[in-house]
């Protein structure tokens, strides 16, 4: 049943999320959102007055229930800087182990609808970098990267940042459990541990 005109708008953009979140934004039909949210056409178009704007307003609402978490987990002391990116890394592939197949909102947006609409790509690039400035806050914080210059720094977190999005994305393409984790691995090489550092300095 529909929901009527004086509905919950935050529990209707956590549905039209999830429904955008499973088909994206260019295959999430009209019809589909509509079902998914429990409204009427005209309650849809009254509230949120398109289909893009709908996606606005998810991708703000992403921003607090995902981005902001992860720059939570990037950010928050006190465990090493190389230690919290592990985490998050290691999250995709708790994620898909647990058969949660559709990689990240954000980075799907990226990937999509943010190519050829510059609303889109605004919201997009602001998470991003949000996301990209925590990585380099982490790598602050990093007893692995201690003496590395800002620069270094900051590439190294332009790099962490573009190989969120490309796991996530692969995610979403159905890849193996295995070659997401080897990824992650890697990743893990690259960035460092302190418990490594400090495991070879005891020998």
């Amino acid at each position: 049943m529909a929901r009527p005109r004086e509905f919950d708008t935050d529990d209707a953009l956590m549905d039209a999320m999830n429904v955008f979140w499973e088909h994206g934004y260019d295959a999430a039909s009209l019809p589909e959102l509509l079902t998914g949210m429990g409204l009427t056409r005209g309650s849809l178009y009254k509230a949120f007055t398109d289909k893009k704007n709908l996606f606005l307003e998810v991708l703000n609402r992403y921003e607090i229930e995902a981005v902001d978490t992860a720059v939570a987990l990037l950010t928050t002391e006190p465990a090493d800087g190389a230690e919290r990116i592990e985490a998050l890394f290691q999250s995709v592939v708790e994620a898909v182990q647990y058969g949660d197949q559709r990689g990240c909102l954000l980075c799907s947006a990226a990937a999509g609808p943010a190519a050829v609409d510059q609303d889109i790509s605004g919201i997009v690039q602001l998470q991003l970098n949000k996301m990209s400035e925590a990585f380099y806050v982490a790598l602050t914080q990093s007893v692995a990267h201690a003496n590395a210059s800002e620069q270094d720094r900051e590439d190294i977190a332009a790099m962490l940042l573009s190989q969120y999005v490309g796991l996530r994305t692969m995610v979403r393409s159905n890849t193996s459990d295995e070659a997401i984790r080897k990824s992650v691995d890697a990743i893990v090489k690259v960035v460092g541990d302190r418990r490594s550092e400090t495991s070879t300095s005891g020998d």
